[in-house]
Order: structure tokens, then sequence, then C-alpha cells
């Protein structure tokens, strides 16, 4: 089977994702480069801890098509706006679409449109991140077809250079990184940040922290 190492990596990764809660019910997505114009997509409204290899589809990025269509299986719901994030960050070579509980709840407490992270030393897992900086991260309000964010996501990639993440509103985030281990470094860095804002704004909230 063509790429199989990769395939088998990103089913991997799909189940190491279940179990943290991130693609639960069918939820989230996920992509892998294998090529500079090719790509892996995993397949929509499936179990994504369930994944095999051959249930994969390979995606022609330069002509916008499918080449490799598993049988009766659709291509993720997510699939115009991971190419629009590859398209916008060409160093990007592997985009998770995470339903974290906490990115959820970070988007439900803040109504700006973007989060900021300062005086975490977990900052220093993103490339280039310091604890001594603030990172910012864009917060796109939600849409009923997933497909219609595509625009949004391209352009927030483009005016936020320093982030490695776009979150949605009620929804999740998008999250990249240069290679598969990156992506899955950044997913879980972000991630614990977005549950330490969430707790601390609660205890800001009963006054137990300035």
């Amino acid at each position: 089977m063509q790429y199989l190492d990769e395939k088998q990596l990103l089913c991997d990764l799909c189940c190491q994702f279940y179990n943290k809660g991130w693609v639960s019910g069918t939820g989230g997505g996920i992509t892998l480069k294998v090529a500079p114009n090719l790509a892996l997509i995993a397949p929509s409204g499936v179990q994504k801890e369930q994944i095999k290899p051959e249930e994969l589809f390979l995606f022609d990025l330069k002509q916008s098509q499918i080449i490799d269509e598993p049988k009766n299986l659709k291509i993720s719901a997510c699939t115009n706006i991971f190419i629009n994030i590859y398209q916008n960050r060409p160093s990007v070579a592997a985009i998770i679409h995470s339903h974290s509980i906490n990115a959820v709840m970070l988007t439900k407490i803040n109504s700006a449109k973007t989060v900021s992270f300062e005086k975490y030393e977990m900052l220093k897992g993103l490339s280039g991140g310091k604890y001594s900086e603030i990172h910012t991260l864009p917060i796109l309000d939600n849409v009923e077809y997933e497909c219609d964010l595509a625009e949004a996501v391209g352009q927030a990639v483009l005016d936020f250079p320093k982030a490695f993440a776009v979150l949605v509103r009620d929804h999740g985030v998008y999250i990249w990184g240069d290679s598969a281990a990156q992506a899955k470094v950044h997913a879980e860095c972000y991630d614990y940040l977005f549950e330490a804002q969430v707790r601390e704004k609660s205890l800001q909230a009963l006054g137990l922290m300035k």
C-alpha cells in the first residue's frame, strides 16, 4: 500500500487524540503531507479511533482533487480549511482539528476576537515560544457548515504569523506544525494552555486569584 507508514502514523494519532477526547463522536479531523503537493486526509463522519490505513484519502493539493478515494466514505468536511492552511503556510506538514472541551470552553468565556497567553512555562513547547512573551491566537465565530470557515481560517493564518492555531467559537480549534510530531506537540501544549486559562478565569471570578 502506498504511503503505508504515513497512513499508519495518522491512524495511530487518531487513536491517541480520541483517548484525549479531542475527536470523540466522529468529530474532528486530521491531515498529513506525504509529498509537497500530496496529503492524506481522514474521512468524515467516522469514529476516528477505528480508522484503518486503507480508509484514508490521498489528495492532490495543487490540483485540488482526490486521487485515491476509499469506497463508501466521504472526505473530511475540513478539507477546504486544510487546503487553505497548507497554501497560506507552506511549511506546514500536518494539521489537527480538535473538538477539545478546553478549546470550546475557552471561547465561551472570551467574547473577544483573540485570546492571549503569557507567563506559562508550556509556551516553550510552541515553536519559538517563550515564557516571557505574549502569544496570541485568533477566535473566529462558528458557522453552520464547516466548509464555510475555509476563507476566514486562511485569512487568520496570514494575519497571525506567529500562531500555530485558530480557535472557532463553540466548535474547537485547528492546530498545525511543520511535521506530525510538531503538530502533536503543539496540540498538547495548546490544550494545556486552554485549560489553564479557563481555570484561571474561574478562580478570578471566585476572587481567589488576581
